[in-house]
């Protein structure tokens, strides 16, 4: 990516302002990511806009639509480099030139290889001054899910646990029992609400009974729930089957899988079968499941387990970011284990995290950060 740093605290100010608009469009405009506008005049904000759902207008469009004739003159403040291809919408470049606007401040450079610098060239070819990399690191951190997407056409993967201090998911194998409080399940909703789809195994399903649905107190959106089930044995009441939601239920499953139970299953409302490969090792390929999340159109995934699922995960490498809530206490030897079958011989050979960020709520910890293997680690 292009960056110039020739800035001063009023850009950083005005990009700051555009992130925050950004951030209005968490979990709602996948395939696209999350851009954020800001036009000012003299030192005054003219108007504000947010990209808010893919096929609709973007950020650019949206500010210079509020903004009227008052954007000849001004400078835009954008979070992402304006497109300069016909999509779904037209280019947002041409627009921003044909408004007037003198001035553009790009947070960072688009990695779509149908945009890749093209639209801040275009700005400048009309003579307009381009400056790119404000607040870069916090733009790039926002779209994470767009960039791992665009660049392998597979979504951002999050593991996400609350464990004890032993490392523990549950007191009791098989039986539900929270680890972490109630402000740690909040912020779980609030994440469920900013993440395209949530992932768990079949075991969760039948130890937990869950919903998989996002509470929030408001602008609340159910992410897609996607259940994984060789053999279609979950339980035909679980709540997972029988859900009035927004978003629907995907179940991939095996060859091997009770025909009657997938026709029975296949013939509910809000559910979707897929069938993808199987073996004795690996269970259900991991690699097709992200390959067909990609395609429709998922940008970021929530891996929430059981210890199975995060184990197959983490094996096979395919975990981007973890997301460990920490509860003050040991579950003892009773409970189910974050990871199963995950020997690691010496501190050099673990998997780690960079960029790591602590954080609480109520009486846990959150431990945040980008899952980093060593070189000489195979994840086959």
């Amino acid at each position: 990516m292009q960056r110039e740093v020739n800035c001063c605290k009023i850009d950083t100010y005005y990009m700051d302002l555009a992130l925050q608009e950004a951030k209005k469009g968490l979990g709602r405009t996948s395939p696209n990511p999350c851009v954020g506008a800001v036009i000012v005049k003299y030192d005054k904000i003219i108007s504000r806009g947010y990209h808010k759902k893919a096929g609709t207008p973007h950020a650019e469009i949206n500010a210079l639509d509020k903004a009227g004739d008052k954007a000849a003159g001004a400078t835009m403040y954008v979070t992402l480099e304006p497109c300069n291809h016909t999509g779904q919408t037209p280019p947002c470049s041409h627009a921003v030139a044909t408004a007037g606007i003198v001035r553009v401040v790009v947070g960072m450079q688009d990695p779509n290889p149908l945009v890749d610098g093209s639209g801040a060239n275009y700005l400048r070819k009309q003579g307009i001054d381009v400056l790119l990399g404000v607040l870069e690191e916090r733009c790039v951190e926002l779209n994470k899910p767009f960039i791992k997407y665009i660049s392998t056409g597979r979504p951002l993967v999050i593991m996400k646990a609350g464990i004890s201090l032993d490392g523990m998911l549950s007191y009791q194998a098989s039986t539900p029992g929270k680890i972490t409080g109630t402000k740690s399940s909040r912020k779980l909703h609030s994440l469920r609400n900013q993440y395209d789809a949530i992932l768990v195994g079949r075991g969760t399903v039948v130890a937990d009974n869950p919903s998989l649905t996002s509470r929030t107190d408001k602008d609340n959106r159910d992410p897609l729930r996607v259940i994984l089930d060789s053999s279609l044995s979950l339980p035909f009441e679980s709540k997972i089957l029988h859900l009035d939601s927004s978003s629907p239920t995907l179940i991939f499953y095996s060859e091997c899988a009770d025909k009657e139970k997938m026709s029975k299953i296949s013939r509910l409302s809000g559910v979707t079968l897929k069938s993808v490969s199987h073996d004795h090792v690996h269970g259900l390929s991991l690699e097709e499941i992200l390959k067909y999340l990609g395609e429709i159109g998922i940008c970021s995934l929530l891996v929430e387990g059981g210890a199975c699922v995060h184990s197959s995960f983490l094996k096979q490498g395919l975990i981007d970011r973890v997301m460990l809530f920490v509860a003050p206490l040991f579950a003892g030897t009773a409970g189910t284990p974050l990871l199963q079958d995950f020997p690691v011989v010496k501190k050099e050979q673990a998997p780690r995290l960079s960029n790591v960020t602590y954080e609480q709520y109520g009486e846990d910890i959150l431990i945040e950060g980008d899952l980093f293997w060593s070189p000489s680690i195979s994840t086959v």
